[in-house]
């Protein structure tokens, strides 16, 4: 977006509030938290000036509050559902899309010379990010609310999300054994991505590579690839004496 680079070339300081408040829904009161939350490290290497710290950051405030959220919404679920359905609601893929959805690429501070950033999660890392300077710039209860305002209600869809099976990796195990398919999730690959280890893991049927699944953990990684996978099988059909 031009007023962005405009906005870094001029300082128009009034133009960055307005589109701030234009996409998020709020002033910043604090205009250099919000640029260094939209500052990826392909762009600035430094680790005061990139987004990779708010990131952290973000990342543990936007969990604490879906957890918060799913605690209160299911007080008669146990843990093992609650914490599947918070991986469900903040896995990397699910936090890109809504990056995207809402506008955040389009004012994200990256190097789109290297094609490989496009196809990356760096979107939903700089939502986190995002929500990581809410936090310092308005508090946690300001950030409480914006979280459950812009990001829960209008694009985690719980119900539908909840009718998704809690073990994914069975349902295909099963599937596969029925059809005498050769089924395993394999970890293709450990690289480093904003300061962290990522992991990709690989749904193999037959041989042949089906779905792929990137998380900061194993366990991630592979509920997202499991769930890619199942709904490229087209095995999401809803029970309904569940």
């Amino acid at each position: 977006m031009q007023f962005f680079k405009h906005f870094f070339a001029s300082n128009d300081a009034n133009s960055f509030h307005k589109e701030i408040k234009k996409l998020l829904g709020l002033k910043p009161t604090n205009i250099n938290l919000y640029i260094t939350a939209l500052s990826h490290r392909s762009m600035k290497d430094a680790p005061e000036a990139n987004n990779e710290r708010l990131e952290y950051l973000g990342d543990a405030v936007l969990s604490s509050v879906v957890a918060d959220y799913l605690f209160k919404r299911y007080p008669y679920k146990d843990e093992g559902f609650l914490t599947e359905m918070r991986s469900k609601m903040v896995n990397r893929q699910q936090l890109n899309d809504i990056a995207v959805k809402i506008g955040l690429k389009k004012i994200t501070l990256y190097n789109k010379i290297d094609g490989s950033l496009k196809n990356s999660h760096i979107f939903g890392n700089t939502l986190e990010a995002v929500v990581g300077a809410i936090y310092l710039d308005k508090g946690y209860i300001k950030t409480h609310k914006w979280i459950l305002k812009h990001l829960v209600i209008p694009h985690m869809f719980v119900d539908n999300l909840e009718l998704i099976d809690i073990n994914l990796k069975n349902k295909l195990i099963g599937w596969a054994s029925k059809n005498n398919k050769i089924l395993s999730f394999d970890l293709a690959e450990e690289k480093y991505e904003s300061g962290r280890r990522l992991f990709i893991i690989h749904t193999m049927l037959d041989g042949e590579i089906i779905s792929e699944g990137k998380g900061f953990n194993k366990k991630d990684a592979s509920i997202i690839a499991a769930q890619l996978a199942v709904e490229k099988l087209g095995l999401l059909t809803i029970d309904n004496n569940k």
